[in-house]
């Protein structure tokens, strides 16, 4: 299982976490065509996109993600 801290501008409250048991090579693979058409003018993606080309790419994959987590107080 991967935990991912996805950056994908220069904005870091636009990263997202993503849980999953792909690889980072997987990952990238699928999300960096992405990533690069939007910086050339020639698309547009948001985090939900990208999650979801990941669990189109790979079905039986386990693919969630968060823009933050609960915090436990003890």
């Amino acid at each position: 299982m991967n935990i991912f801290r996805i950056n994908t501008t220069a904005f870091e409250e636009e990263d997202f976490f993503l849980l999953t048991d792909l690889s980072e090579e997987q990952v990238k693979q699928v999300i960096t065509p992405m990533v690069l058409a939007e910086r050339e003018g020639e698309g547009y993606y948001d985090n939900d996109e990208l999650t979801n080309a990941l669990v189109e790419a790979y079905p039986d994959a386990l693919v969630d993600y968060y823009t933050e987590f609960d915090t436990i107080t003890i």
